[in-house]
């Protein structure tokens, strides 16, 4: 049997990076993308490609040639898609589409994961907790409508064409690499910045009430991993998430109680308020545990000291950071 190559799109971004390292290290597949070890030129090949750009969409197929395929890449801050809406849509609907159709021409060959997200399900009532993979979608954000033409777009591909397409909508996972607009991402860093004196002791917030079931990154590429190779069934939706729920207010109250500094504040600040907000996201995973056997592993507290640790190397190198 060859050695399995594998296409990531977004590697750039916290999953994708993370995506390669789970394949460098429990795998011998041939990983092609972008990232920093690119120089070693060790099992990685950098191609350029745009997700608006159909061209370079077949170009990039044609080149890669992929056994597997991780779909990451995404416009993906909600905070972000009510500013630049259309950029969202585009990138992540027919971007989507756009590699699907790429990848048409080669049938059943590969096995491809479109990431979706549970930003779909949006205000759901506490009645329909936890969400399983059946509750209707009601998106609050550009962005969470943008995953809902990707969840779709992935499934007809499927029973349409006969790709071999599994769609995934990820609840909340974060850990080292996470970008700073996302909330947990920017309290870590805000912490780290007022342990080195970068800024004054406030942290500043969105809002602080909404329920999130948490995972770590590192858990959630692993089961990607099963995704598209336990048994992978075309058309398949799952929902993915962690074991442990809190609020917003009580994961910033965990992260401060890492660092402890009795004169920290913390303020809303209007401007990281959502116009509208997916206030209660806790899954029912019982599917797709049932489907590979995929446990989460690392626990809430590991991943916010991970997460915090990341930030703090950061603030040390002495680069300047924007205070967001």
């Amino acid at each position: 049997m060859g050695k399995k190559r594998a296409l990531i799109t977004g590697v750039t971004g916290m999953v994708g990076s993370h995506m390669v390292d789970f394949l460098l290290e429990y795998t011998y597949w041939e990983i092609r993308h972008v990232m920093d070890r690119i120089n070693a030129r060790y099992r990685i090949t950098l191609i350029d490609f745009e997700l608006r750009d159909t061209v370079s969409m077949f170009r990039l197929i044609e080149t890669t040639q992929p056994d597997y395929v991780f779909h990451l890449a995404a416009q993906s801050y909600p905070k972000t898609s009510f500013t630049a809406p259309l950029d969202t849509l585009d990138t992540n609907i027919m971007g989507t589409a756009r590699l699907l159709e790429a990848l048409r021409p080669l049938g059943e060959g590969p096995a491809i994961h479109v990431c979706a997200s549970s930003e779909v399900f949006g205000r759901v009532p506490a009645e329909k907790l936890p969400i399983d993979e059946e509750c209707s979608f009601h998106p609050a954000s550009p962005y969470a409508i943008s995953k809902v033409g990707t969840d779709l777009i992935g499934r007809h591909y499927a029973e349409a064409y006969g790709l071999r397409v599994m769609t995934t909508r990820m609840f909340t996972h974060t850990g080292p690499r996470r970008g700073d607009v996302f909330a947990e991402s920017t309290f870590a860093k805000q912490i780290a910045m007022i342990e080195a004196g970068r800024i004054p002791p406030v942290v500043k917030t969105g809002n602080l009430k909404s329920l999130r079931t948490w995972s770590d990154v590192r858990d959630a590429v692993r089961a990607y991993y099963l995704l598209v190779t336990v048994d992978p069934q075309p058309g398949a939706y799952y929902n993915i998430g962690g074991a442990f729920s809190c609020t917003i207010e009580d994961m910033l109250t965990h992260l401060l109680s890492l660092f402890t500094r009795p004169d920290i504040r913390v303020e809303i600040d209007p401007d990281r308020v959502r116009p509208i907000d997916a206030d209660r996201q806790v899954p029912d995973t019982r599917k797709f545990t049932a489907h590979t056997g995929w446990q989460p592993e690392i626990p809430f507290e590991k991943t916010m000291a991970d997460l915090l640790e990341y930030w703090r190397r950061r603030i040390q190198t002495g680069d300047v950071f924007p205070t967001r």
